[in-house]
């Protein structure tokens, strides 16, 4: 009706007639509105550095692809700081053994020596055209300080979301003597670690205080959705999500059937009865979710099988 008032008499009235679909906001605790903070901040600092990485390469691949050999992954230190002591071809030649030694010690680097390195920043030099590689270093030297910038912040950033979790692990819970946090129950789960804590802990603080299994699969995903039109039936994935939620279960399950012979087993009989891969790991999302709510509300930690029980049909 486009009036504001009525819209207030309809919110009132819902809440005389149908209290049962109504629930009270909840204040979560400060330290978790900190631990949602920096764990978003994680997320978005390892974003960039991801897209830092691959603009190097890049960089890279222009007039030095010999130091994309030393490592798959560039934005490694260690990477980072032989290219500091050799950014071009020529000053690899007049690089010595000793000084890369030192480097990978510091570094603690084993899987390669100081002379695999040397081999591999010596072979011949790619053809360039003049000015190439004194452009491309220059925005290198940019690259590289920025990369530098975001590791320290993000492994600032993890550090604070390990203090906030210890804490959230050793402090009681609800004022009850005895009475286990969530934290420390939830990282007794096979498949959760730091970042998966953290989203579950901040993003999904309300459903987990109430120990909701189905809010929390809604939000996560996992819950199917059934589409019906006339005779038509159709049971489809959920797409009104919480994208972090729905990423941490993801990377959660996908852990879960490496370390844990029952989430092994259970991702094991989805898959040969047809199941993709996605689609198994959601299953076994979904499992963790109902077993971690049901440990919440006894306020027990998970006891590892050592085989895996018989799954049912």
């Amino acid at each position: 009706a486009k009036d504001d008032r009525r819209d207030a008499r309809v919110l009132a009235d819902a809440v005389r007639t149908d209290p049962q679909a109504l629930r009270r906001v909840t204040q979560p605790d400060p330290l978790l509105l900190e631990l949602r903070e920096y764990s978003r901040i994680a997320e978005e600092l390892t974003g960039e550095r991801t897209r830092l990485g691959h603009r190097i390469r890049a960089r890279l691949w222009r007039y030095y692809p010999q130091l994309l050999e030393l490592s798959d992954n560039v934005t490694d230190p260690w990477v980072l700081d032989i290219w500091h002591m050799a950014p071009t071809p020529e000053m690899a030649l007049r690089l010595r053994k000793a000084r890369v030694a030192r480097l990978l010690k510091r570094r603690r680097i084993r899987r390669i020596d100081p002379a695999g390195v040397l081999n591999v920043l010596q072979q011949p030099a790619v053809t360039v055209a003049p000015g190439t590689t004194r452009a491309a270093v220059a925005n290198l030297n940019l690259l590289v300080e920025r990369l530098r910038l975001v590791q320290r912040q993000l492994a600032e950033a993890k550090a604070r979301i390990d203090s906030i979790a210890g804490t959230l692990e050793a402090a009681e819970g609800g004022g009850e003597p005895g009475r286990r946090r969530d934290a420390a129950i939830l990282m007794s789960l096979p498949g959760v670690g730091r970042m998966v804590l953290a989203t579950l802990l901040s993003e999904a603080h309300d459903p987990l205080s109430r120990r909701d299994y189905h809010a929390l699969r809604a939000l996560c995903g996992v819950a199917p959705v059934t589409r019906r039109s006339g005779k038509g039936f159709a049971v489809v994935r959920r797409r009104a999500i919480h994208k972090r939620l729905n990423q941490a279960l993801y990377h959660w399950a996908r852990t879960a059937i490496v370390c844990d012979p029952i989430s092994r087993a259970k991702y094991d009989s989805l898959r040969q009865r047809g199941h993709r891969h996605a689609r198994a790991l959601r299953s076994v999302g979904d499992r963790l979710l109902a077993v971690a709510c049901a440990m919440l509300r006894s306020q027990t930690f998970y006891t590892a099988k050592s085989s895996p029980l018989p799954l049912p049909a």
